[in-house]
């Protein structure tokens, strides 16, 4: 038992190994030698590439606070019509690509859109003689942001507004408190560490984004990357880049944690809250259900009607053998991506099951980094060791007077493939770890008794009772393989694409109209996360 105990530990180590290492590999490449385009980058756009990027991040976390507390507040404190529909149709927007809403929002808001034809109609006006805000700026990117974002945090704090003890909403009333007053000297203090939680999440969203931002003509240090590398083929400039947008996401990470560890502090005991929620009526009725499917009818329901209009219009220029290939292409490297995370999540857990001390809980921690990382900072790391193992063949082939085998690992599907399972192991190593861990310990000491060695037991006993968790990790990293648009442009190969770098390529040379359809499947794909979250969060509370 010793030794399975061994070779499960020694290949979680592995793993965790393995899957920090294109971490790694972004600062020990970036602290070599500074070369000349780095110091120009340097010297002349990178402070503004930071400004715009801290800018964006702090513009879309206060709108999401904007969008997502009082959303929460209404759907946990109050009774409305409608509620059970828009408890999920709030998180909806979710599932919209950001870049694919901006595209949208373009068509709309631009000088020739719907908007300001009917303004002009409507008033008489000509060219120059309105004003109408520019939606290809800074600000436009970060009212996209936020409107696709802001479930983090709506979904973060309406769980912690549901927490709250029934007890201080009964003080409160005895002490004639308002609505007003009770959100403001009750629940919004006792939800600070789960806005905060939230918060660090859309910023990091926010960091890491690459469509939107490159749309609309925002410079950041995530566009820097992508333009140092595929521009200049600089990889060195380009993980020095990636570094300084790590340290920002080191922070947020270390903010998040100091929350989480803020918030047990509140974690009360309750009970149903269906007698203490406030009833609205009147014009505050009507202004809180404006305001709610407002939100979803912008963010969601009229990009995604959008785009169905497009989808059918063009269906026959858009049902090409191309895009049957690109999906097909999607559909391949997704599963392997899911397949592949699901094996690690369930070896790094079992390991720890097997095992339980603080080195495998380390393992099991690195093994989930690469999930905070920005796909193209990580696109990046993934490509420095895969590189270097290229150039290790070829060496060694040409040592051996084999010939050049040429790039066998950064040329093919690999590269990609491998961002995927660093970037979404945590997904599957979460859900995994969940169901292990309410499977009683008494079962392995039973399945001991009677003979059953460590790989026996998980295929006995464990993986039968964990199935459905595991069934539901590998369908996550599927949808969030098939979505990534950041790390497959940068390293797909030559002549290969995904629907997400599909859809990208035709909304930027303005044929939105030809990438709706295989943008709809991309939106119908990512509404299963969302509708298994609120299920879940349904079924806690």
């Amino acid at each position: 038992m010793k030794e399975k105990n061994y070779f499960w530990k020694t290949s979680s180590g592995t793993i965790a190994l393995l899957l920090v290492l294109p971490i790694l590999a972004i600062f020990f490449t970036a602290i070599g030698e500074t070369d000349e385009l780095f110091a120009h980058l340097m010297s002349t756009v990178l402070p503004t590439y930071t400004f715009n990027t801290i800018a964006l991040a702090i513009g879309v976390m206060l709108l999401s606070l904007v969008f997502g507390i009082p959303s929460a507040w209404l759907m946990a404190m109050c009774r409305l019509p409608t509620e059970r529909v828009l408890q999920w149709a709030l998180v909806l927007p979710l599932a919209m690509p950001g870049y694919i809403v901006g595209y949208i929002f373009t068509d709309w808001f631009d000088f020739a859109g719907p908007i300001q034809v009917l303004l002009r109609d409507l008033t008489g006006w000509g060219p120059g003689e309105y004003w109408f805000p520019d939606i290809r700026t800074l600000g436009g990117a970060t009212v996209v942001l936020a409107l696709v974002l802001y479930p983090y945090v709506y979904l973060l704090c309406r769980a912690a507004f549901m927490e709250q003890n029934v007890s201080l909403l009964q003080s409160a009333r005895l002490l004639k408190c308002s609505p007003w007053q009770s959100f403001r000297r009750i629940s919004l203090p006792l939800v600070r560490p789960s806005m905060a939680v939230g918060l660090s999440l859309v910023a990091m969203e926010t960091i890491g984004d690459f469509g939107t931002v490159s749309y609309f003509a925002v410079s950041t240090l995530t566009t820097a990357v992508y333009d140092t590398w595929l521009g200049y083929s600089s990889l060195t400039a380009a993980a020095k880049i990636s570094a300084i947008m790590l340290v920002f996401v080191i922070l947020l990470l270390s903010a998040e944690r100091f929350s989480r560890r803020k918030q047990k502090l509140f974690q009360n005991q309750f009970s149903s809250r269906e007698d203490f929620r406030y009833e609205l009526s009147g014009w505050k009725k009507w202004l809180a259900l404006t305001w709610c499917w407002g939100l979803v009818a912008v963010a969601f329901i009229f990009p995604l009607g959008q785009l169905c209009i497009y989808a059918y219009k063009y269906f026959g220029q858009s049902w090409t053998a191309e895009f049957r290939e690109y999906a097909l292409n999607s559909l391949n490297v997704s599963i392997i991506a899911a397949v592949i995370a699901v094996g690690i999540a369930l070896i790094v857990n079992f390991s720890q099951r097997l095992n339980p001390s603080r080195q495998n809980v380390l393992f099991m921690r690195m093994s989930s980094l690469g999930y905070a990382v920005p796909g193209t900072v990580l696109a990046i790391g993934v490509m420095v060791p895969v590189v270097f193992l290229d150039h290790t063949v070829n060496d060694i082939a040409k040592v051996m007077e084999w010939g050049r085998p040429g790039l066998i690992f950064s040329g093919s599907i690999f590269a990609l493939i491998l961002a995927l399972v660093v970037r979404f192991s945590a997904v599957a190593i979460g859900s995994i770890e969940s169901n292990l861990n309410k499977v009683s310990p008494s079962l392995d000491m039973a399945a001991r008794t009677m003979g059953c060695n460590s790989n026996q037991m998980l295929k006995r006993v464990h993986f039968p009772l964990i199935r459905r968790g595991a069934l539901i990790a590998a369908l996550l990293v599927f949808i969030e393989s098939m979505k990534e648009l950041n790390a497959a442009l940068l390293l797909r190969p030559f002549n290969f694409e995904t629907l997400a770098t599909y859809v990208y390529n035709f909304a930027s040379d303005e044929h939105l109209e030809l990438a709706a359809l295989p943008a709809v499947l991309l939106v119908l794909v990512g509404l299963i996360p969302l509708v298994i979250v609120n299920r879940s969060l349904e079924q806690t509370h």
